[in-house]
């Protein structure tokens, strides 16, 4: 009865941490989408077009996303990150003044679909959780993060 209780408690904790997990990486997907959305082009913008400058928009999105998920350069986990697995980018998407808003994005092969009403970013990262316990199976995410530009 013992072992059954053992196994029981550590799928728990197990559950838990997935879902820690999953809460963060989230978090840390939305945040990098906000901060790529707002890299405005400077030139566009002297112009009188509002626009994102697709060069920094990746860079900065790329650099929160390690940064907040404690990942090196090439999104592998550094020794302070809670994940285990690289992190990959599955898809990042600028959308820009070249379209009549308000503008429907979709993604068939992640089932991703928003609607934006200015210029934007969406990011699609897949996530593994790092098991604590072989208990749990093999859990993975495809997070999806959106943001428009602030002006």
């Amino acid at each position: 009865m013992i072992v059954v209780w053992w196994m029981l408690h550590a799928l728990q904790i197990d559950e838990e941490a997935a879902m820690r997990t999953v809460h963060e990486a989230k978090r840390a997907i939305d945040r990098a989408a906000h901060a790529a959305a707002q890299q405005v082009d400077r030139e566009k913008l002297e112009m009188g077009v509002i626009s994102i400058d697709a060069g920094l928009a990746g860079a900065t999105a790329l650099a929160y996303l390690s940064h907040n998920l404690s990942l090196d350069a090439g999104l592998e986990p550094t020794a302070r990150s809670f994940l285990r697995d690289p992190v990959e980018v599955k898809a990042f998407a600028i959308i820009n003044e070249d379209v009549g808003f308000p503008y429907t994005y979709y993604n068939a092969q992640y089932e991703y679909e928003v609607t934006l009403d200015r210029p934007g970013v969406v990011l699609i990262a897949h996530v593994k959780y790092p098991r604590l316990f072989g208990v749990l199976a093999p859990v993975e995410w495809d997070l999806k993060g959106t943001a428009e530009l602030v002006f």
